[in-house]
Protein backbone atom coordinates (compact mmCIF):
# COMPACT_ATOMS: atom_id res chain seq x y z
CA UNK A 1 0.00 0.00 0.00
CA UNK A 2 2.51 2.10 0.57
CA UNK A 3 4.07 1.35 -2.70
CA UNK A 4 0.69 2.51 -4.27
CA UNK A 5 0.07 5.45 -1.79
CA UNK A 6 3.28 6.73 -2.99
CA UNK A 7 2.81 6.05 -6.85
CA UNK A 8 -0.41 8.24 -6.98
CA UNK A 9 1.78 10.87 -4.45
CA UNK A 10 4.67 10.90 -7.18
CA UNK A 11 1.75 11.69 -10.26
CA UNK A 12 2.14 15.63 -8.71
CA UNK A 13 5.80 15.26 -9.27
CA UNK A 14 5.49 13.85 -13.07
CA UNK A 15 5.59 17.29 -15.01
CA UNK A 16 9.63 16.93 -13.35
CA UNK A 17 11.11 15.68 -16.76
CA UNK A 18 9.19 18.85 -18.68
CA UNK A 19 11.25 21.07 -15.77
CA UNK A 20 14.17 18.91 -16.78
CA UNK A 21 13.32 19.93 -20.48
CA UNK A 22 12.80 23.72 -19.42
CA UNK A 23 16.38 23.48 -17.73
CA UNK A 24 17.86 21.85 -20.37
CA UNK A 25 17.01 24.54 -22.13
CA UNK A 26 18.15 27.00 -20.06
CA UNK A 27 21.40 25.58 -20.31
CA UNK A 28 21.14 25.74 -23.99
CA UNK A 29 20.47 29.77 -24.03
CA UNK A 30 23.78 29.26 -21.39
CA UNK A 31 25.72 27.65 -23.68
CA UNK A 32 24.86 30.10 -26.68
CA UNK A 33 25.53 32.97 -24.28
CA UNK A 34 28.99 31.56 -22.88
CA UNK A 35 29.96 31.39 -26.99
CA UNK A 36 28.59 34.59 -27.59
CA UNK A 37 30.49 36.15 -24.62
CA UNK A 38 34.28 35.81 -26.13
CA UNK A 39 32.50 37.15 -29.70
CA UNK A 40 32.30 40.57 -28.06
CA UNK A 41 36.02 39.77 -26.48
CA UNK A 42 37.16 39.94 -30.07
CA UNK A 43 36.91 43.05 -31.30
CA UNK A 44 39.58 44.42 -28.87
CA UNK A 45 42.41 42.08 -29.91
CA UNK A 46 41.15 42.92 -33.45
CA UNK A 47 42.43 46.25 -32.83
CA UNK A 48 45.80 45.80 -32.19
CA UNK A 49 46.60 45.77 -36.39
CA UNK A 50 45.87 49.31 -36.64
CA UNK A 51 47.41 50.51 -33.73
CA UNK A 52 50.81 49.73 -34.93
CA UNK A 53 52.99 53.48 -35.56
CA UNK A 54 53.79 52.76 -39.26
CA UNK A 55 49.69 53.49 -39.79
CA UNK A 56 49.24 56.17 -37.81
CA UNK A 57 48.70 59.37 -40.24
CA UNK A 58 50.17 62.11 -38.28
CA UNK A 59 47.55 65.55 -38.41
CA UNK A 60 50.42 67.79 -37.19
CA UNK A 61 49.41 69.02 -34.12
CA UNK A 62 52.51 67.55 -32.08
CA UNK A 63 50.60 67.05 -29.57
CA UNK A 64 48.09 64.84 -30.35
CA UNK A 65 50.55 62.79 -32.69
CA UNK A 66 53.02 62.66 -29.53
CA UNK A 67 50.49 61.17 -26.84
CA UNK A 68 48.87 59.31 -30.04
CA UNK A 69 52.87 57.15 -31.27
CA UNK A 70 53.71 57.38 -27.46
CA UNK A 71 50.47 54.83 -26.89
CA UNK A 72 50.77 52.73 -29.92
CA UNK A 73 54.26 51.73 -28.73
CA UNK A 74 53.15 50.61 -25.47
CA UNK A 75 54.31 54.10 -22.97
CA UNK A 76 51.78 54.26 -20.56
CA UNK A 77 53.65 57.20 -18.83
CA UNK A 78 54.87 59.67 -21.30
CA UNK A 79 56.28 63.61 -21.21
CA UNK A 80 53.28 65.85 -22.24
CA UNK A 81 53.58 68.68 -24.79
CA UNK A 82 53.09 72.06 -22.72
CA UNK A 83 53.94 75.57 -24.08
CA UNK A 84 57.01 76.98 -22.74
CA UNK A 85 56.76 79.19 -19.86
CA UNK A 86 57.26 82.48 -19.94
CA UNK A 87 59.18 84.85 -17.61
CA UNK A 88 56.73 86.63 -15.93
CA UNK A 89 57.09 90.57 -15.51
CA UNK A 90 58.23 91.85 -11.88
CA UNK A 91 55.32 92.45 -9.80
CA UNK A 92 55.10 95.89 -7.55
CA UNK A 93 52.60 94.70 -4.82
CA UNK A 94 51.05 97.80 -3.64
CA UNK A 95 49.89 98.84 0.12
CA UNK A 96 45.96 97.84 -0.19
CA UNK A 97 47.40 94.90 -1.76
CA UNK A 98 49.65 94.01 1.13
CA UNK A 99 47.52 94.97 4.08
CA UNK A 100 45.06 92.48 2.25
CA UNK A 101 47.68 89.52 2.45
CA UNK A 102 48.35 90.45 5.59
CA UNK A 103 45.08 89.62 6.69
CA UNK A 104 44.41 86.78 4.72
CA UNK A 105 48.34 85.11 5.38
CA UNK A 106 46.91 82.81 8.10
CA UNK A 107 43.91 81.45 5.99
CA UNK A 108 45.74 80.75 2.88
CA UNK A 109 49.00 79.43 4.36
CA UNK A 110 47.55 75.64 4.22
CA UNK A 111 46.50 76.23 0.18
CA UNK A 112 49.61 78.07 -0.56
CA UNK A 113 51.94 75.32 0.68
CA UNK A 114 49.91 72.54 -0.93
CA UNK A 115 49.86 74.38 -4.07
CA UNK A 116 53.33 74.92 -4.23
CA UNK A 117 54.53 71.66 -3.44
CA UNK A 118 51.80 70.15 -6.26
CA UNK A 119 53.53 72.87 -8.69
CA UNK A 120 57.27 71.64 -7.78
CA UNK A 121 56.20 68.29 -8.56
CA UNK A 122 54.62 69.28 -11.57
CA UNK A 123 57.77 71.07 -12.66
CA UNK A 124 59.67 68.25 -12.36
CA UNK A 125 57.64 65.55 -14.60
CA UNK A 126 59.45 64.93 -18.25
CA UNK A 127 57.58 68.01 -20.51
CA UNK A 128 58.21 68.96 -24.34
CA UNK A 129 58.06 72.25 -23.95
CA UNK A 130 57.18 74.34 -27.42
CA UNK A 131 56.99 77.49 -28.90
CA UNK A 132 53.97 78.56 -31.27
CA UNK A 133 53.59 81.00 -33.98
CA UNK A 134 50.42 82.92 -33.04
CA UNK A 135 49.02 80.62 -30.76
CA UNK A 136 48.31 77.75 -33.41
CA UNK A 137 48.75 74.45 -32.36
CA UNK A 138 49.80 73.24 -36.08
CA UNK A 139 52.16 75.87 -35.74
CA UNK A 140 55.48 74.25 -33.63
CA UNK A 141 58.02 77.15 -34.10
CA UNK A 142 60.82 75.33 -31.35
CA UNK A 143 61.21 72.29 -29.43
CA UNK A 144 62.72 72.35 -25.60
CA UNK A 145 63.46 69.34 -23.95
CA UNK A 146 65.42 69.63 -20.68
CA UNK A 147 66.56 67.27 -17.59
CA UNK A 148 65.17 63.94 -19.40
CA UNK A 149 66.89 61.23 -21.10
CA UNK A 150 65.90 60.42 -25.00
CA UNK A 151 65.88 57.30 -25.86
CA UNK A 152 65.76 55.98 -29.69
CA UNK A 153 62.83 54.71 -29.42
CA UNK A 154 61.26 58.92 -28.75
CA UNK A 155 63.56 59.79 -31.70
CA UNK A 156 61.68 57.35 -33.58
CA UNK A 157 58.84 58.64 -32.35
CA UNK A 158 60.23 62.08 -33.43
CA UNK A 159 61.10 61.24 -36.82
CA UNK A 160 57.30 60.77 -37.04
CA UNK A 161 55.81 63.24 -36.02
CA UNK A 162 58.11 66.13 -36.58
CA UNK A 163 58.45 65.92 -40.47
CA UNK A 164 54.80 67.48 -40.35
CA UNK A 165 55.78 70.94 -38.63
CA UNK A 166 56.33 72.84 -41.50
CA UNK A 167 57.46 76.00 -39.83
CA UNK A 168 59.92 74.37 -37.26
CA UNK A 169 63.07 76.52 -36.72
CA UNK A 170 64.68 75.00 -33.59
CA UNK A 171 65.59 71.91 -31.68
CA UNK A 172 67.04 72.40 -28.10
CA UNK A 173 68.01 69.61 -25.98
CA UNK A 174 69.55 70.41 -22.73
CA UNK A 175 70.87 67.26 -20.16
CA UNK A 176 68.83 64.94 -22.60
CA UNK A 177 71.91 61.80 -22.20
CA UNK A 178 72.62 61.96 -25.80
CA UNK A 179 75.35 58.81 -26.73
CA UNK A 180 76.60 58.53 -29.71
CA UNK A 181 74.44 56.11 -31.22
CA UNK A 182 71.22 58.25 -30.69
CA UNK A 183 73.24 61.36 -32.29
CA UNK A 184 74.04 59.61 -35.34
CA UNK A 185 69.47 58.26 -35.18
CA UNK A 186 69.20 62.17 -34.27
CA UNK A 187 71.23 63.47 -37.44
CA UNK A 188 69.44 61.26 -40.23
CA UNK A 189 66.43 62.09 -38.57
CA UNK A 190 66.84 66.12 -38.99
CA UNK A 191 66.70 65.87 -42.90
CA UNK A 192 63.48 64.47 -42.52
CA UNK A 193 62.47 67.88 -41.05
CA UNK A 194 60.85 70.80 -42.65
CA UNK A 195 63.31 73.23 -44.35
CA UNK A 196 63.08 75.84 -42.17
CA UNK A 197 65.00 73.93 -39.34
CA UNK A 198 68.18 76.00 -38.73
CA UNK A 199 69.09 75.96 -35.14
CA UNK A 200 70.38 72.75 -33.35
CA UNK A 201 71.06 73.59 -29.72
CA UNK A 202 72.91 70.41 -28.01
CA UNK A 203 74.09 71.19 -24.47
CA UNK A 204 75.08 69.53 -21.41
CA UNK A 205 75.71 66.04 -23.93
CA UNK A 206 78.84 64.99 -23.39
CA UNK A 207 80.01 62.02 -25.66
CA UNK A 208 83.03 59.79 -25.13
CA UNK A 209 83.43 60.19 -29.01
CA UNK A 210 83.41 63.71 -29.56
CA UNK A 211 81.26 63.03 -32.57
CA UNK A 212 79.51 66.69 -32.70
CA UNK A 213 81.29 67.32 -36.15
CA UNK A 214 78.91 65.07 -37.97
CA UNK A 215 76.45 68.15 -37.40
CA UNK A 216 78.33 69.82 -39.60
CA UNK A 217 78.57 68.00 -42.44
CA UNK A 218 79.38 68.86 -46.26
CA UNK A 219 75.04 68.37 -46.84
CA UNK A 220 74.14 69.77 -43.44
CA UNK A 221 71.64 72.86 -43.58
CA UNK A 222 72.44 73.56 -40.02
CA UNK A 223 72.86 77.48 -39.74
CA UNK A 224 72.98 78.05 -35.83
CA UNK A 225 74.73 75.46 -33.79
CA UNK A 226 75.47 75.52 -30.02
CA UNK A 227 77.61 72.69 -28.03
CA UNK A 228 78.05 74.32 -24.54
CA UNK A 229 78.96 72.29 -21.90
CA UNK A 230 79.87 69.04 -23.67
CA UNK A 231 83.24 68.56 -22.38
CA UNK A 232 84.83 69.05 -25.69
CA UNK A 233 88.66 68.47 -25.33
CA UNK A 234 91.61 69.31 -28.04
CA UNK A 235 90.69 66.14 -29.97
CA UNK A 236 86.86 67.59 -30.19
CA UNK A 237 88.01 70.78 -31.04
CA UNK A 238 90.31 69.29 -34.11
CA UNK A 239 87.33 67.35 -35.83
CA UNK A 240 84.62 70.81 -35.90
CA UNK A 241 88.04 72.61 -36.89
CA UNK A 242 88.17 70.06 -39.99
CA UNK A 243 84.42 70.10 -40.05
CA UNK A 244 84.65 73.97 -40.93
CA UNK A 245 87.41 73.55 -43.63
CA UNK A 246 90.01 71.48 -44.75
CA UNK A 247 92.48 72.38 -48.41
CA UNK A 248 89.89 70.53 -50.29
CA UNK A 249 86.21 71.15 -48.42
CA UNK A 250 84.00 73.59 -46.57
CA UNK A 251 80.87 73.99 -44.69
CA UNK A 252 79.11 76.67 -46.04
CA UNK A 253 76.15 76.67 -44.62
CA UNK A 254 77.11 77.47 -40.38
CA UNK A 255 76.94 81.02 -39.38
CA UNK A 256 77.07 80.51 -35.78
CA UNK A 257 78.84 78.77 -33.48
CA UNK A 258 79.13 78.43 -29.70
CA UNK A 259 81.62 76.30 -28.27
CA UNK A 260 81.45 77.55 -24.84
CA UNK A 261 82.24 75.91 -21.09
CA UNK A 262 84.31 73.17 -22.46
CA UNK A 263 87.80 72.47 -22.01
CA UNK A 264 89.19 73.86 -25.17
CA UNK A 265 92.93 74.38 -24.59
CA UNK A 266 95.63 75.99 -27.08
CA UNK A 267 96.03 72.90 -28.96
CA UNK A 268 92.32 72.92 -29.76
CA UNK A 269 91.98 76.66 -30.34
CA UNK A 270 94.98 76.02 -33.07
CA UNK A 271 92.49 73.21 -34.78
CA UNK A 272 89.96 76.38 -34.57
CA UNK A 273 92.29 78.69 -36.30
CA UNK A 274 93.13 76.23 -39.01
CA UNK A 275 89.31 75.63 -39.47
CA UNK A 276 88.79 79.52 -40.69
CA UNK A 277 91.38 80.17 -42.96
CA UNK A 278 89.42 78.57 -45.64
CA UNK A 279 85.87 79.00 -44.27
CA UNK A 280 83.99 82.44 -45.73
CA UNK A 281 80.50 81.29 -44.04
CA UNK A 282 80.75 81.31 -40.24
CA UNK A 283 79.75 85.16 -38.87
CA UNK A 284 79.32 83.96 -34.87
CA UNK A 285 81.85 82.34 -32.53
CA UNK A 286 82.14 82.06 -29.05
CA UNK A 287 84.93 79.90 -27.46
CA UNK A 288 84.15 81.63 -24.07
CA UNK A 289 84.58 79.42 -20.64
CA UNK A 290 87.39 77.45 -21.86
CA UNK A 291 91.24 76.87 -21.50
CA UNK A 292 92.81 78.75 -24.11
CA UNK A 293 96.57 80.46 -23.07
CA UNK A 294 98.52 83.02 -25.56
CA UNK A 295 99.58 80.39 -28.01
CA UNK A 296 96.13 79.71 -29.04
CA UNK A 297 95.21 82.98 -29.23
CA UNK A 298 97.88 83.83 -31.49
CA UNK A 299 96.93 81.06 -33.32
CA UNK A 300 93.29 82.59 -33.64
CA UNK A 301 94.33 85.86 -34.32
CA UNK A 302 96.53 84.92 -36.87
CA UNK A 303 94.13 83.90 -39.65
CA UNK A 304 92.41 87.32 -38.79
CA UNK A 305 95.28 89.24 -40.60
CA UNK A 306 97.13 88.68 -43.57
CA UNK A 307 98.65 85.33 -43.00
CA UNK A 308 101.30 83.12 -45.00
CA UNK A 309 99.76 80.14 -47.46
CA UNK A 310 101.48 76.84 -46.47
CA UNK A 311 102.98 74.77 -49.17
CA UNK A 312 100.63 72.35 -50.10
CA UNK A 313 98.05 75.62 -50.19
CA UNK A 314 100.49 77.58 -53.05
CA UNK A 315 100.42 73.99 -54.78
CA UNK A 316 96.51 73.88 -54.48
CA UNK A 317 96.04 77.67 -55.78
CA UNK A 318 97.87 76.78 -58.53
CA UNK A 319 96.13 73.71 -59.48
CA UNK A 320 92.63 75.87 -59.45
CA UNK A 321 93.92 78.84 -61.21
CA UNK A 322 95.52 76.72 -64.30
CA UNK A 323 91.76 75.05 -64.02
CA UNK A 324 89.89 77.84 -64.29
CA UNK A 325 92.14 79.11 -67.25
CA UNK A 326 91.78 75.47 -69.00
CA UNK A 327 87.76 76.08 -68.50
CA UNK A 328 87.87 79.92 -69.73
CA UNK A 329 90.14 78.84 -73.07
CA UNK A 330 87.39 75.54 -73.78
CA UNK A 331 84.25 77.71 -73.57
CA UNK A 332 85.06 80.79 -75.52
CA UNK A 333 85.88 79.14 -78.91
CA UNK A 334 82.78 77.12 -78.77
CA UNK A 335 80.16 79.27 -77.47
CA UNK A 336 81.77 82.18 -80.39
CA UNK A 337 81.12 79.80 -83.01
CA UNK A 338 78.29 78.34 -82.04
CA UNK A 339 77.07 81.96 -81.68
CA UNK A 340 78.06 82.50 -85.30
CA UNK A 341 76.28 79.56 -86.98
CA UNK A 342 73.43 80.67 -84.94
CA UNK A 343 73.04 84.19 -86.53
CA UNK A 344 73.49 83.10 -89.89
CA UNK A 345 70.55 80.66 -89.63
CA UNK A 346 68.49 83.23 -88.04
CA UNK A 347 69.61 85.93 -90.73
CA UNK A 348 68.07 83.39 -93.64
CA UNK A 349 64.88 82.74 -91.84
CA UNK A 350 64.11 86.37 -91.09
CA UNK A 351 65.21 87.41 -94.79
CA UNK A 352 62.98 84.33 -95.69
CA UNK A 353 60.34 85.35 -94.18
CA UNK A 354 60.33 89.26 -94.78
CA UNK A 355 60.47 89.26 -98.43
CA UNK A 356 59.74 85.84 -100.79
CA UNK A 357 61.41 87.85 -103.96
CA UNK A 358 64.96 87.50 -102.37
CA UNK A 359 64.29 83.54 -101.13
CA UNK A 360 65.92 82.43 -104.62
CA UNK A 361 69.56 85.00 -104.60
CA UNK A 362 69.59 84.16 -100.97
CA UNK A 363 69.13 80.17 -101.31
CA UNK A 364 71.62 80.92 -104.27
CA UNK A 365 74.18 83.30 -101.99
CA UNK A 366 74.20 80.10 -99.19
CA UNK A 367 74.99 77.37 -101.82
CA UNK A 368 78.17 79.63 -103.20
CA UNK A 369 81.29 79.04 -101.07
CA UNK A 370 81.98 82.80 -100.44
CA UNK A 371 79.62 83.29 -97.76
CA UNK A 372 81.85 80.20 -95.74
CA UNK A 373 84.77 82.11 -96.11
CA UNK A 374 83.58 85.08 -94.91
CA UNK A 375 81.89 83.12 -91.82
CA UNK A 376 85.56 81.57 -91.24
CA UNK A 377 86.97 85.56 -91.46
CA UNK A 378 84.34 86.11 -88.67
CA UNK A 379 85.22 83.61 -86.63
CA UNK A 380 89.35 84.63 -86.71
CA UNK A 381 88.40 88.09 -86.25
CA UNK A 382 85.87 87.33 -82.93
CA UNK A 383 88.75 85.35 -81.38
CA UNK A 384 91.23 87.67 -82.34
CA UNK A 385 88.88 90.15 -80.51
CA UNK A 386 88.57 87.72 -77.64
CA UNK A 387 92.03 87.70 -77.32
CA UNK A 388 92.78 91.05 -77.47
CA UNK A 389 89.91 91.77 -74.71
CA UNK A 390 92.12 88.86 -72.30
CA UNK A 391 95.61 90.38 -73.16
CA UNK A 392 93.64 93.74 -72.37
CA UNK A 393 92.46 92.49 -68.84
CA UNK A 394 95.20 90.06 -67.67
CA UNK A 395 97.03 87.57 -68.56
CA UNK A 396 96.13 83.68 -68.71
CA UNK A 397 97.36 81.54 -65.48
CA UNK A 398 99.55 80.06 -67.72
CA UNK A 399 101.27 82.86 -69.17
CA UNK A 400 103.89 85.66 -67.50
CA UNK A 401 105.62 85.15 -63.89
CA UNK A 402 104.02 83.59 -61.46
CA UNK A 403 103.99 86.95 -59.56
CA UNK A 404 101.75 88.41 -62.08
CA UNK A 405 99.90 85.47 -62.53
CA UNK A 406 98.35 85.91 -58.77
CA UNK A 407 98.19 89.34 -59.28
CA UNK A 408 96.16 89.48 -62.09
CA UNK A 409 93.67 86.10 -61.79
CA UNK A 410 93.48 86.60 -58.48
CA UNK A 411 92.80 90.04 -58.04
CA UNK A 412 89.85 89.80 -60.49
CA UNK A 413 88.07 87.52 -58.19
CA UNK A 414 84.94 86.61 -60.80
CA UNK A 415 87.48 86.26 -64.09
CA UNK A 416 84.53 84.11 -65.39
CA UNK A 417 81.36 86.48 -65.29
CA UNK A 418 82.21 89.15 -67.17
CA UNK A 419 84.22 86.71 -70.14
CA UNK A 420 80.90 84.80 -70.28
CA UNK A 421 78.74 87.64 -70.86
CA UNK A 422 79.60 88.92 -73.98
CA UNK A 423 80.12 85.81 -75.57
CA UNK A 424 76.86 84.67 -74.98
CA UNK A 425 75.07 87.71 -75.15
CA UNK A 426 76.29 88.76 -78.64
CA UNK A 427 75.34 84.96 -79.94
CA UNK A 428 71.72 85.68 -79.16
CA UNK A 429 71.84 89.05 -80.20
CA UNK A 430 70.18 89.25 -83.67
CA UNK A 431 67.50 86.26 -82.73
CA UNK A 432 63.89 86.68 -80.92
CA UNK A 433 63.11 89.05 -78.17
CA UNK A 434 62.17 86.06 -75.95
CA UNK A 435 65.43 84.65 -76.46
CA UNK A 436 67.37 87.73 -75.52
CA UNK A 437 65.15 88.09 -72.17
CA UNK A 438 64.90 84.56 -71.08
CA UNK A 439 68.68 83.20 -71.96
CA UNK A 440 70.82 85.92 -69.96
CA UNK A 441 68.93 85.89 -66.67
CA UNK A 442 68.76 82.37 -66.24
CA UNK A 443 72.70 82.30 -67.03
CA UNK A 444 73.24 85.09 -64.58
CA UNK A 445 71.38 83.19 -61.95
CA UNK A 446 73.75 80.81 -62.37
CA UNK A 447 76.50 82.70 -62.16
CA UNK A 448 75.92 84.53 -59.33
CA UNK A 449 75.17 81.45 -57.38
CA UNK A 450 78.91 80.28 -58.12
CA UNK A 451 81.14 79.99 -54.97
CA UNK A 452 84.62 81.09 -55.23
CA UNK A 453 87.09 79.03 -53.38
CA UNK A 454 89.22 81.32 -50.83
CA UNK A 455 92.01 80.06 -52.44
CA UNK A 456 91.27 82.36 -55.35
CA UNK A 457 90.81 85.53 -53.62
CA UNK A 458 93.62 88.32 -54.05
CA UNK A 459 97.49 87.89 -52.53
CA UNK A 460 100.38 89.42 -51.89
CA UNK A 461 103.57 88.38 -52.63
CA UNK A 462 106.76 89.11 -49.75
CA UNK A 463 109.66 87.71 -49.62
CA UNK A 464 109.59 85.12 -52.07
CA UNK A 465 105.88 84.00 -49.96
CA UNK A 466 102.58 84.29 -50.85
CA UNK A 467 100.00 85.69 -48.09
CA UNK A 468 96.04 85.82 -48.22
CA UNK A 469 94.42 88.61 -46.95
CA UNK A 470 92.89 86.84 -43.72
CA UNK A 471 89.43 86.19 -42.81
CA UNK A 472 87.42 88.81 -42.52
CA UNK A 473 83.91 87.46 -43.04
CA UNK A 474 84.09 86.68 -39.10
CA UNK A 475 82.02 89.37 -37.22
CA UNK A 476 81.84 88.25 -33.49
CA UNK A 477 84.47 86.23 -31.49
CA UNK A 478 84.15 86.27 -27.96
CA UNK A 479 86.61 84.65 -25.36
CA UNK A 480 85.53 85.82 -22.46
CA UNK A 481 87.33 83.65 -19.59
CA UNK A 482 90.42 82.28 -20.94
CA UNK A 483 93.82 82.40 -19.96
CA UNK A 484 95.11 84.85 -21.89
CA UNK A 485 97.74 87.31 -20.86
CA UNK A 486 99.28 90.35 -22.57
CA UNK A 487 101.28 88.35 -24.89
CA UNK A 488 98.09 86.62 -26.61
CA UNK A 489 96.75 90.31 -26.48
CA UNK A 490 99.17 92.36 -28.30
CA UNK A 491 98.04 89.86 -31.37
CA UNK A 492 94.70 90.75 -31.49
CA UNK A 493 95.67 94.24 -30.95
CA UNK A 494 97.84 93.98 -34.34
CA UNK A 495 94.94 92.24 -35.89
CA UNK A 496 92.30 94.74 -34.91
CA UNK A 497 94.73 97.86 -35.87
CA UNK A 498 95.11 95.24 -39.62
CA UNK A 499 91.50 95.02 -39.86
CA UNK A 500 91.01 99.34 -39.26
CA UNK A 501 93.16 99.56 -42.32
CA UNK A 502 91.66 97.40 -44.56
CA UNK A 503 88.24 98.65 -44.00
CA UNK A 504 89.36 102.31 -44.31
CA UNK A 505 91.29 100.93 -47.89
CA UNK A 506 88.22 99.50 -48.95
CA UNK A 507 85.27 102.05 -47.40
CA UNK A 508 83.82 102.59 -51.01
CA UNK A 509 83.52 98.96 -52.25
CA UNK A 510 81.06 96.66 -50.72
CA UNK A 511 82.34 93.13 -48.82
CA UNK A 512 83.90 91.93 -45.79
CA UNK A 513 85.23 94.18 -43.04
CA UNK A 514 86.00 92.12 -39.99
CA UNK A 515 85.22 92.03 -36.42
CA UNK A 516 82.70 94.28 -35.22
CA UNK A 517 82.37 92.74 -31.83
CA UNK A 518 85.30 91.55 -29.80
CA UNK A 519 85.60 90.35 -26.05
CA UNK A 520 88.94 89.53 -24.05
CA UNK A 521 87.58 90.58 -20.68
CA UNK A 522 88.34 88.45 -17.51
CA UNK A 523 91.54 87.31 -18.81
CA UNK A 524 95.02 87.03 -17.02
CA UNK A 525 95.62 90.24 -17.57
CA UNK A 526 94.43 93.86 -15.81
CA UNK A 527 91.37 95.59 -17.29
CA UNK A 528 93.92 98.48 -17.19
CA UNK A 529 96.60 96.65 -19.68
CA UNK A 530 97.30 99.17 -22.47
CA UNK A 531 96.72 96.96 -25.32
CA UNK A 532 93.42 96.10 -23.67
CA UNK A 533 92.19 100.01 -23.34
CA UNK A 534 93.82 100.38 -26.96
CA UNK A 535 91.68 97.68 -28.31
CA UNK A 536 88.31 98.62 -26.78
CA UNK A 537 88.90 102.40 -28.05
CA UNK A 538 89.51 100.79 -32.13
CA UNK A 539 86.71 98.50 -31.47
CA UNK A 540 84.34 101.08 -29.80
CA UNK A 541 82.90 102.65 -33.36
CA UNK A 542 82.76 99.22 -35.03
CA UNK A 543 80.41 97.90 -32.59
CA UNK A 544 77.04 98.27 -34.40
CA UNK A 545 74.66 97.93 -30.97
CA UNK A 546 77.07 100.69 -29.05
CA UNK A 547 76.63 102.65 -32.45
CA UNK A 548 73.11 102.42 -32.25
CA UNK A 549 72.72 103.35 -28.85
CA UNK A 550 75.03 106.22 -29.20
CA UNK A 551 72.96 107.34 -31.70
CA UNK A 552 69.48 106.57 -29.94
CA UNK A 553 70.79 108.79 -27.07
CA UNK A 554 72.05 111.72 -29.62
CA UNK A 555 68.71 111.92 -30.77
CA UNK A 556 67.16 112.11 -27.30
CA UNK A 557 69.43 114.83 -26.43
CA UNK A 558 68.88 117.00 -29.56
CA UNK A 559 65.50 116.16 -30.87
Amino acid sequence: MSSEQSAPGASPRAPRPGTQKSSGAVTKKGERAAKEKPATVLPPVGEEEPKSPEEYQCTGVLEIDFAELCTRLGYTDFPKVVNRPRPHPPFVPSASLSEKATLDDPRLSGSCSLNSLESKYVFFRPTIQVELEQEDSKSVKEIYIRGWKVEERILGIFSKCLPPLTQLQAINFWKVGLTDKTLTTFIELLPLCSSTLRKVSLEGNPLPEQSYHKLMALDSTIAHLSLRNNNIDDRGAQLLGQALSTLHSCNRTLVSLNLGFNHIGDEGAGYIADGLRLNRSLLWLSLAHNRIQDKGALKLAEVLRAFELTHTEVVERRRLLLEKGTQERSRSPSSSRHGDSKTDREKSQMVGISNSALVDKTDKTQTTKTPKGLGKKKEKSWELAKKEEKSGSGQSPTQGTPKKEDATKAGKGKVTIPEQKPSRIKGIKIGSREKRSILPESELVVEATEVINPLLEPVEHRDGKVFMPGNKVLLHLNLLRNRITEVGLEGFLATVQYQMQFSKAKSVSKGPVGLLWLSLAKNCFAPQCPAYAIIQELMLPRDPIKAKLREDEAMAFFP
